[in-house]
């Protein structure tokens, strides 16, 4: 029995805490592949070999698990990792609706390596509820989301999009990257399963590559578990180990984080160079009603778009403070160009199509000081005026 009630204890104290056989207050990196058995058919608490199991990687699936409040936890050697795990519960013949704008890795594991073998998707807006409907064809056994959105910060209602797949009989599979459990949770909003690359948020210092995921039901286990044990794109114990030490301080980064965002939004808005500005943390701003209902703030991820006498380029190269780099999430602020980057896998005619642009600057915000943040990007700005 826990001696606690709230997300901030369970980040710090949930899962496997600790280790049994000692007491340190740290699960250790058990740095094993195999363990000795006492006879046929006998092995010591399960263990067997780590690819099946390891103690350290357990104790972060029972984490992730608590923390989604889901049935079962699993972890995987990077967020796309996850991802592929997860779409192997599909059958050839089998389609998935994806988000309009959704991560590009993702897209192209659909585009290029499932649909190969027979699993189709649909491109649908996610935020359109009508849209979501008539996405749903009777071969439509899943759909997957992202809200908000990468990188537009799209808003999808997680419980209304549930329910449609529900009626369907297709599973809801949400990739909660973005927002990790501390501030939204989508198995308690209905989805059968939330996924994350924990590369990000969840590492939080981009030291690691990690993927998780957490499943509402046993039978769901069941399957994923198979799927992770046949396929062994496994995360390592020392990773495991990091990972849930970052987890750790994932309440007091993520309000440094959104604190950080929302002041750098707010000053974007309505800036002069900015022609659209993109963050579901705006009052009145598109899904921002939506957003206040299932998650507990806007996150920390911001888009927008430069006027066209602004050059990104110029822009990118006038940045100091702030990283030009792929990723997101940690401590440091990076900043990104979507077109070129992260959604380069995305044909240019969808991306255009979603309004995903070649001026278009995607913006993890750090743990800086915000007037540190803001005058690197207010100075690049002014740099990339033509």
């Amino acid at each position: 029995m826990s001696h606690y009630k709230r997300i901030e204890s369970a980040l710090v104290h949930g899962g496997l805490y600790g280790d049994p056989h000692t007491g340190a207050v740290n699960t250790p990196i058990y740095q094993t592949s195999t363990y000795e058995q006492d006879g046929l058919g006998k092995t010591r608490a399960g263990w067997e070999y780590s690819r099946t199991g390891n103690p350290t990687r357990a104790a972060l699936e029972a984490l992730i698990a608590e923390l989604e409040q889901g049935s079962h936890g699993f972890a995987f050697a990077s967020g796309l990792a996850a991802i592929a795990a997860v779409l192997h519960l599909f059958q050839s013949g089998d389609s998935v609706v994806i988000s309009s704008n959704v991560y590009g890795g993702t897209f192209r594991i659909l585009d290029k390596v499932f649909k190969q073998y027979g699993l189709s998707h649909v491109i649908a807006d996610t935020a359109d509820l009508d849209a979501v409907e008539r996405a749903f064809t009777p071969d439509v056994k899943a759909i997957l989301i992202e809200s908000p959105a990468n990188p537009l910060l799209t808003v999808t209602d997680i419980a209304a999009v549930a329910q449609i797949a529900k009626r369907h009989g297709a599973l809801t599979i949400v990739d909660n990257t973005f927002m990790t459990p501390y501030l939204q949770r989508p198995l308690t909003l209905g989805a059968d399963i939330a996924v994350h690359s924990a590369t990000k948020y969840l590492g939080g210092h981009s030291d690691l590559l990690a993927g998780l995921v957490a499943v509402k039901t046993p039978e769901l286990a069941d399957r994923i578990h198979f799927i992770q044990n046949a396929v062994g794109a496994i995360l390592p114990p020392s990773d495991a180990f990091l990972l849930i030490r970052s987890i750790k301080t994932l309440g007091v980064r993520m309000d440094r984080h959104v604190a950080n965002a929302e002041t750098i939004a707010a000053r974007l808005q309505g800036h002069g160079a900015v022609a659209r500005l993109f963050y579901p943390g705006l009052p009145r701003g598109p899904g921002y009603a939506v957003q206040q209902k299932q998650a507990r703030n806007g996150g920390a991820m911001i888009s927008f778009e430069l006027t066209e006498t602004y050059g990104v380029g110029r822009f990118f190269e006038a940045l100091g403070l702030v990283a030009l780099a792929e990723s997101l999430g940690g401590v440091e602020s990076l900043a990104c160009h979507p077109a070129t980057m992260t959604h380069a896998a995305i044909p240019k005619e969808i991306r255009d199509g979603v309004g995903i642009t070649e001026n278009l600057i995607r913006l993890s915000v750090g743990i800086e000081n915000v007037e540190d943040i803001w005058e690197d990007l207010s100075q690049a700005i002014e740099g990339a005026r033509g």
